[in-house]
């Protein structure tokens, strides 16, 4: 058996780490070549872990995956896992769909209609694009007149996938905490003279508005991360005088954090939905009942290494930092690639 592993960051150093160490053949490859098909034809697997914010990815990742997929070799992330991956749009479709408990949420694809909307429902509310991570691209609308003018901006010249001043100021948010440095600041003010090239590749989102329900009285919220038969999570603290939780750098590891019904939820969709790995994203009613925000395949690294253990899907706590949810991801593929053969 052998996997083919794209090189990127992310996930891959370790899963080339857990690889050398497991004695598990690999081999690197190039997704971004030409013949990146004829590449992986010795490989029974191939392991992508493709951004939201590189524009090649968000080009062809999902394409190559599912042909991959199709032809019959194991990927991740599997088609059920990435297909929805940065398009909180689809998400609730697909949460809708399965009955899941999630936050309310509209989507409207005319002016016409998102405006007629506005005039029958309660305010405020929370405005999204569809792509972004660490509430980028997250706004609070606080009354109809503050929605109407994300719509008439949404149906007309849209908005930008990255905002040189919101990066700016969670630089200087994270600085004034003490979790980066004054390099980095600088590196923020620069793009406003040379912006990212994801910024220079992607034309504004419009056509369209999405909004959810903005749902108060939530100080924080809970990540829960499933893989294979394995869970883990993290409490994100709110920034200061704001709503948004997700990118504040403010964790709580420890397991008396984390509301054990947000797990089985997590763990009970996965199985359902056969992720591979799944991040969910959730906060809590006014009656206490744990809500999906959104849910993402991938997330980053380091940030979870000090969680204090994780969970097994009998809801066994197993203590213990530092745990490698990138290998177990490598297990799954390799599980995946055994159960084929036998079949």
């Amino acid at each position: 058996m052998k996997i083919g592993i794209h090189k990127t960051g992310g996930f891959t150093p370790r899963w080339i780490e857990y690889c050398k160490k497991n004695g598990i053949d690999f081999k690197m490859v190039n997704a971004y070549d030409s013949d990146i098909v004829d590449q992986l034809k010795d490989c029974d697997a191939f392991m992508w872990h493709h951004h939201q914010a590189n524009y090649k990815d968000v080009l062809f990742a999902k394409q190559l995956l599912f042909s991959l997929e199709k032809a019959g070799k194991v990927v991740f992330p599997n088609t059920a896992s990435g297909t929805l991956f940065d398009d909180k749009v689809g998400e609730k479709y697909l949460l809708e769909a399965i009955g899941a408990p999630v936050v309310p949420s509209y989507v409207f694809y005319t002016k016409h209609d998102a405006l007629a909307w506005i005039e029958n429902t309660t305010f405020p509310k929370v405005f999204k694009l569809r792509g972004g991570a660490g509430s980028a691209n997250v706004m609070l609308a606080h009354t109809a007149a503050e929605a109407k003018k994300l719509v008439w901006k949404a149906f007309g010249k849209g908005f930008p996938q990255y905002s040189s001043w919101s990066n700016l100021k969670e630089r200087l948010r994270k600085y004034r905490l003490g979790q980066t440095d004054l390099k980095d600041v600088l590196k923020g003010a620069a793009r406003f003279f040379v912006k990212p090239e994801f910024a220079r590749m992607h034309s504004n989102e419009k056509g369209y508005v999405y909004f959810q329900d903005f749902i108060p009285n939530n100080m924080f919220d809970l990540r829960v991360i499933v893989v294979g038969n394995k869970a883990f999570g993290v409490k994100r603290m709110c920034r200061k005088n704001d709503f948004r939780a997700s990118g504040s750098a403010m964790p709580r590891y420890s397991k008396s954090d984390i509301d054990e019904r947000c797990v089985k939820i997590a763990f009970e969709l996965s199985e359902e939905m056969e992720f591979q790995s799944m991040g969910y994203d959730f906060v809590f009613d006014e009656n206490d009942n744990p809500m999906i925000v959104e849910m993402c395949y991938c997330y980053a690294v380091e940030f979870y290494d000090p969680c204090e253990g994780y969970w097994d899907k009998q809801m066994q706590w197993h203590p213990g930092q530092k745990f490698d949810f990138c290998g177990w991801m490598v297990e799954e593929v390799v599980k995946e690639v055994n159960t084929k053969r036998q079949q």
